[in-house]
Order: C-alpha cells, then sequence, then structure tokens
C-alpha cells in the first residue's frame, strides 16, 4: 500500500522478478502497463490519471500488450514470458472512481509475466517482441 518508487534502472533476476520487489516468484513476476492504452483509456474517462495508480512494475511505451499470452517481451538482453492479463482489482476505485471498469477491455489493465532471461533494464532501453524460431526437420 505504500507509495511506488520510480527508478531509472531495475535489475531482473531469472525465475524470480525484479529485484528488491515485494513479490518474487510465481508467474506473475513482472507487472507490466502499455502507456499507450492508459492514455487511450484516460482520454475515454475525460481525466488524467497517473499510470502510477495501477501499481505495475513497468510502463512501456510504443508496444501493445493486447493479447500477448505466451509471447516473449525483449527489453533490452533481458527476456519475459507473458503468462497473461492482469485483472484490474477494487484497489484502482480507490485510486479513481470508474478506473476498474475502464481498464476491463482490451487488456488495457497491463500483463504479468516471468524472467526468462535476467539483467539490468533501463530507461529508454529497446522493447520488442522475439520473433518465434521454426526449427527445420532434418529428416525431410
Amino acid at each position: 500500500h505504500g507509495p511506488m518508487d520510480k527508478v531509472k534502472f531495475a535489475e531482473l533476476i531469472v525465475h524470480r522478478g525484479l529485484e528488491g520487489n515485494a513479490n518474487q516468484g510465481g508467474k506473475r513476476q513482472v507487472t507490466l502497463v502499455d502507456r499507450d492504452a492508459w492514455k487511450e483509456m484516460t482520454a475515454e474517462m475525460g481525466i488524467e490519471v497517473d499510470p502510477s495508480q495501477r501499481r505495475a512494475n513497468l510502463l512501456l511505451n510504443g508496444i501493445s500488450l493486447r493479447r500477448t499470452r505466451g509471447q516473449i517481451l525483449r527489453i533490452g538482453e533481458t527476456r519475459l514470458q507473458i503468462a497473461g492479463e492482469t485483472r484490474p482489482c477494487k484497489r484502482m476505485e480507490v485510486a479513481c472512481e470508474g478506473l476498474r471498469k475502464a481498464m476491463e477491455p482490451n487488456w488495457r489493465g497491463g500483463v504479468y509475466g516471468e524472467v526468462l532471461a535476467g539483467g539490468r533494464i533501463c530507461i529508454g532501453d529497446r522493447v520488442c517482441w522475439e520473433e518465434k524460431m521454426l526449427l527445420a526437420d532434418p529428416s525431410l
């Protein structure tokens, strides 16, 4: 319930999540929100709400998180596998009335994932989806 700490860099730890984060391990190691989806949502609501009210670990710019379960996201040299949609909870109503409902469509509440390859991430790191690699069958 405390304040969110904004940082310029963080350390991702394989199978654990963000170093120093209260939640470690499990499928919900890191939570992510799409800045563009957030801006769209708050514009529809006709209000401004700081994205930190979502209480996610990372705010991404220029990449859609909608329907990305199972995909692998690269942030710098790190890799995260998206495990699912982060469903908005009733705490969102404390931040702003109507926020929870506004987050429900189109995965606007963000996603959560597992750290596959750790390392330091920094503001400004390149973020992209990893292409699925198809292996040739040598027996053909």
